[in-house]
């Protein structure tokens, strides 16, 4: 594993492009939002008016890939067509002066090659990663894989992780510090010190990694998210694991064995925030804050907004002196 990690130091300090495919796993059932998933994929759904799937475009193109390899489900090939041209809408579009919008209906396919990798089975995160091996080209040393339901904010901490991998070699993960009482949601990190070097954020080498530990269990309170930079040694590793719960195998589960082989795996701690557009209770924030700094509906909604806390406040006063909604 050290000798490609070797390779592809050296082919980015040469120039090249240190990350060529993105992975997208998208080829889950979406059944925390249902009926909504019933029809449209959760990767479809608008963060104000854009799909999060595009979102995740954009920051890959950012990022200087060149290729999105998306993990469908044999019947979700429709994510892919939201790439497409759709010359025609375009046309409409500039035919009635709304060349605003017209910008907007072509900006997807414009953003970067997408290219559809089917899942038969939805067998866990690792094998939808594993999936993905045939698209890469045969130069590839590292893959980047991106969780479409994650909004990583500020956007830029993939081009941080770049250049760790670059320093340190290895696999690269992004990690958020949580209070102590949420680890229980999280794959949690067991890490070192912080790793000198590199300045306005933090890099700390991984030990190890708990799934959702208690919290008199937990390392750390430094949790995973979904944006990972892999050695293409992790295909070699989710070969080897063996599958868990339901027949699933996991991403983490191949880190963790590369780990224990030596493989190093260091984390950017960043200092941001998370969406998980996942489900409702993240999905809606997200909408709010996208739309709040948005130029053309932010003003407006920034009025609404507060007047709809102001109503429902009235309507529950306790919720003015600090208990919860679920009090």
């Amino acid at each position: 594993m050290q000798d490609s990690t070797d390779q592809t130091t050296r082919a980015s300090r040469a120039g090249g492009p240190s990350v060529k495919t993105v992975v997208v796993p998208a080829a889950g059932m979406g059944t925390r939002f249902l009926p909504a998933t019933k029809t449209v994929p959760k990767e479809l759904l608008p963060v104000v008016d854009t799909p999060g799937i595009e979102l995740i475009a954009e920051e890959a193109a950012a990022l200087g890939a060149q290729r999105l390899a998306v993990v469908v489900a044999p019947n979700k090939e429709e994510i892919m067509r939201h790439f497409g041209e759709f010359a025609e809408l375009q046309r409409i579009m500039l035919a009635r002066g709304k060349d605003e919008q017209a910008a907007k209906v072509g900006r997807a396919n414009g953003l970067i090659e997408a290219v559809a990798v089917t899942q038969d089975q939805p067998l866990g995160l690792g094998h939808a990663v594993g999936c993905a091996e045939a698209a890469l080209d045969e130069d590839e040393d590292v893959v980047a894989v991106m969780l479409p339901d994650d909004l990583v904010l500020p956007v830029g901490v993939m081009e941080k992780m770049v250049a760790v991998r670059e320093q340190l070699g290895g696999s690269v993960l992004c990690a958020f510090n949580v209070t102590r009482d949420e680890v229980f949601n999280y794959g949690v990190f067991d890490v070192e010190e912080p790793v000198d070097g590199f300045d306005g954020f933090e890099v700390r080498r991984v030990r190890g990694m708990v799934e959702k530990p208690a919290v008199e269990d937990a390392p750390s309170t430094l949790v995973a998210t979904g944006r990972y930079l892999l050695d293409r040694g992790v295909f070699d590793a989710l070969r080897r694991i063996e599958p868990g719960k339901g027949g699933e195998l996991q991403l983490t589960d191949a880190i963790e064995l590369m780990i224990s082989e030596g493989h190093p795996v260091h984390v950017v701690v960043h200092e941001g925030k998370r969406h998980d557009l996942g489900n409702p209770g993240g999905y809606i924030p997200a909408n709010v804050d996208f739309g709040l700094r948005d130029a053309k509906y932010g003003p407006a909604l920034y009025t609404a907004v507060k007047k709809i806390i102001a109503d429902y406040e009235a309507e529950h006063p306790g919720l003015a002196g600090g208990a919860s909604a679920q009090d």
